[in-house]
């Protein structure tokens, strides 16, 4: 439907007798030979200042002005922030311009650590978060050997691993792999929560495991991670 829009300010619009019979315009006919065609003067309709006038197919309409906004453009200054998505650019997730944190994982249910750091890590703690970008800030761990399980887990949770050889897998327990590479546990468990493909691995690289207090970031000057789960220290 074709809709033909006048501003207020205007004292007059046009309208054809096809929108309004009531309208009652000038016509005249011209004899041609063959068909008849009609020739209309437009004749000027008066509309209220209060009021917006809008001509459409079979009537004419008189709009109030607060839905004026409907048939005409928006006077509001600035960009079009409804029709037009964000996306960030190259320049607000530049890696030198991240945070850094730091978290002890002394006493801390392992699973919740890993899924609160890997919350950070993946930015879907920022406002400005988007799915394909990397927007995370890297993430210090430090005492990774005193990280906690509940239940059962430091005997019965296993961890394999394969040379690509035949016979070559290799099953260890929580508590072995603890002892021997206490790094690996707190890598692996976040590795699992972050995308699988390129922006994962590019995410991953954000983690640093550390065992024991002493990492060598003190130049990044980290602050403390902030945690909202208050059921990840483990109850003695």
């Amino acid at each position: 439907m074709a809709i033909l829009c006048a501003s207020s300010s205007s004292p007059a619009i046009f309208a054809s007798p096809k929108c309004n019979p009531s309208l009652s315009p000038l016509s005249s006919r011209r004899s041609v030979a063959g068909p008849s065609f009609a020739l209309t003067k437009p004749v000027a309709t008066t509309v209220s200042n209060r009021n917006f006038a809008v001509r459409c197919q079979k009537d004419l309409s008189v709009v109030p002005l607060d839905q004026r906004w409907m048939f005409e453009e928006s006077e509001v200054d600035g960009p079009d922030i409804w029709n037009n998505t964000w996306y960030p650019k190259a320049g607000d997730h530049v890696n030198t311009e991240k945070p850094w944190y730091i978290v002890d994982a002394t006493d801390k249910i392992l699973g919740r650590l890993a899924s609160t750091i890997a919350i950070h890590i993946r930015g879907k703690n920022l406002a400005t978060y988007t799915p394909s970008v990397d927007m995370g800030a890297f993430v210090i761990v430090v005492n990774a050997e005193k990280v906690a399980v509940s239940g059962k887990k430091r005997t019965q949770k296993l961890y394999r691993r394969h040379s690509g050889r035949p016979g070559g897998m290799k099953v260890e327990t929580f508590s072995q792999l603890q002892q021997r590479i206490p790094e690996r546990i707190i890598e692996h468990a976040v590795r699992g929560m972050l995308p699988k493909g390129r922006l994962g691995r590019a995410l991953f690289n954000h983690l640093k495991v550390y065992k024991g207090p002493e990492h060598p970031h003190e130049a990044q000057k980290p602050i403390e991670l902030p945690i909202r789960d208050k059921r990840i220290q483990k109850q003695r």
